[in-house]
C-alpha cells in the first residue's frame, strides 16, 4: 500500500504524524510525506521520503497579526481559516498531480491542511485525518469548512468534500479530546520533537522538584515579545525548585538574562528533556502538552494562540494543570511561580496527570493503527 501524509509548513503538524508514518513503514508499505517547500529541511530530517508541493505562504506573518488582536475583537477564527484557505490554495494542484503520479492509496492529513482531503477525492482515495490536538474543526466550527474547501473542490467536479475523512487518528487521550469529526481511531502516544541531540547529563537536583520551561517552536517566530521563555525562567529560579529551559538554537538568545543555577538546553528534542522532571511550565502548544502528558506531569500553562488556548482549557478541566494568562506574565511573572507552586505542591495535580498518562498508554500502539488502515482502505472502495 502507498500512503500518502501531508501536511502544510508548521513542522509541529508533521511531528505528530511521524511515529505513525514510520509505524507504516516498518508494516511494509510505502511512505511519501508531501508539504510545502519551506517543510523540506525538517521533514528529511524526519527520515521519511519527502516530496516538496506547491509554493511558501508567509504563514508568519498572518498568525503575528492574529495574535496581536485583542481578545473579543474578531480576531483569530475566520482569519484562521482564511489563512488555511491560502495555504490548500497554493498545494493543491501539485498535491493532486503528486498522489496520482504516485497511485497512492491512502491519504493522511492533519486537520488544517485541507488540501489533504480534497487532493484524495480528486484521484479517488480515501482521506485519513492525523489530529495533533484537541480536534479544534470538528464541532460547532465544522460549519464553516465548506466554505473553505468547496470552492477547491470545483477544480475537480467535487461537490461536498468531507473535511474530517473516514477516519481521525487521535493521538490525545480522551480525557482531553472533545468532539471528533469523524470516527475516531486512538492512537497511543510515541513522543516525537523533531530530531536532535540527547542532552547532557544534568546534575541530581537532590531534594528540589526539577521544572521545565519550553516555549515550543512557535511563539518565538512570531517575534521575541512573545517567547516568555526567559521571563519564566527568571521568575522560577531560586532555591525552591531546579529549573531547566529547553530551546532551539535560534531561541537561546531570547533567554537572556539566564540567571545563575539554570539549565540551558538547546537543540534537543522536549522528549528527550522531560525524563527526571516534576511538572512542565509552557505556552500551551498541543505537541509540547501531549509530550508532557506522556510523561504524567503536571503542567502550568500560558496560552497566546487561540488553539493553545483551546488546549489548556482541556488540560485545566481534566485538573492537570493550570492557566496564567499572558498578561498576567507580561506585567509581572510571579503568578508562573505561584501556579507552580500550586501543582508541585497539591497532589491532584500530579494525580490527574498520572491518569492522563495511564490513560494514553492505554490507546492502541501506532503498528495496530496500522492495521486499522489496511482495513479502512480495503473497505473504502476508490
Amino acid at each position: 500500500m502507498r500512503i500518502l501524509f501531508t501536511s502544510w509548513a508548521w513542522p509541529s503538524h508533521l511531528y505528530a504524524m511521524v511515529p505513525l508514518a514510520w509505524a507504516c513503514r516498518t508494516a511494509g508499505h510505502e511512505v511519501l510525506v508531501a508539504s510545502q517547500p519551506a517543510l523540506t529541511e525538517v521533514a528529511l530530517r524526519t527520515g521519511l521520503p519527502f516530496a516538496p508541493v506547491g509554493r511558501d505562504v508567509d504563514a508568519e506573518t498572518a498568525f503575528r497579526e492574529i495574535v496581536a488582536t485583542p481578545p473579543g475583537h474578531n480576531g483569530g477564527g475566520p482569519r484562521v481559516l482564511k489563512l488555511f484557505a491560502e495555504v490548500a490554495d497554493a498545494m493543491l494542484d501539485d498535491l493532486v498531480g503528486l498522489a496520482r503520479s504516485w497511485r497512492a492509496d491512502l491519504l493522511v492529513f492533519e486537520p488544517s491542511a485541507f488540501a489533504g482531503p480534497v487532493a484524495a477525492a480528486a484521484v479517488g482515495v480515501p482521506a485519513v485525518r492525523h489530529l495533533f490536538g484537541t480536534d479544534l474543526l470538528g464541532g460547532r466550527a465544522g460549519q464553516f469548512l465548506p466554505a473553505v474547501l468547496d470552492p477547491l473542490g470545483t477544480r475537480y467536479g467535487l461537490t461536498g468534500v468531507d473535511p474530517f475523512g473516514v477516519a481521525s487518528v487521535d493521538p490525545y487521550p480522551a480525557g482531553l479530546q472533545a468532539t471528533v469529526g469523524s470516527h475516531r481511531l486512538p492512537i497511543g502516544q510515541v513522543p516525537f520533537n523533531g530530531s536532535g541531540l540527547a542532552p547532557p547529563p544534568l546534575p541530581e537536583s537532590g531534594a528540589r522538584p526539577r521544572v521545565c520551561v519550553t516555549w515550543g517552536t512557535t511563539m518565538g517566530r512570531l517575534g521575541p515579545d512573545y517567547h516568555l521563555a526567559g521571563a519564566v525562567v527568571r521568575a522560577l529560579a531560586g532555591p525552591a525548585v531546579e529549573v531547566v529551559v529547553a530551546v532551539s538554537p535560534d531561541q537561546r538568545f531570547l533567554l537572556d538574562p539566564v540567571p545563575d543555577g539554570v539549565h540551558v538546553v538547546v537543540g534537543s528534542p522536549l522528549h528527550l528533556v522531560l525524563p527526571g522532571c516534576a511538572a512542565v511550565v509552557a505556552h500551551g502548544g498541543a505537541g509540547s502538552l501531549l509530550t508532557a502528558v506522556a510523561y504524567g506531569l503536571p503542567q502550568v500553562l500560558v496560552p497566546r494562540l487561540p488553539d493553545h488556548v483551546r488546549h489548556s482549557a482541556r488540560l485545566v478541566g481534566s485538573g492537570a494543570g493550570l492557566v496564567v494568562p499572558p498578561a498576567d506574565v507580561d506585567a509581572e511573572p510571579a503568578p508562573v511561580a505561584a501556579a507552580l507552586r500550586r501543582v508541585l505542591d497539591e497532589p491532584g495535580f500530579r494525580e490527574a496527570a498520572d491518569r492522563l498518562r495511564r490513560e494514553l498508554v492505554a490507546q492502541p500502539s501506532p503498528a495496530r493503527v496500522v492495521a486499522e488502515l489496511e482495513r479502512l482502505t480495503v473497505a473504502v472502495p476508490h
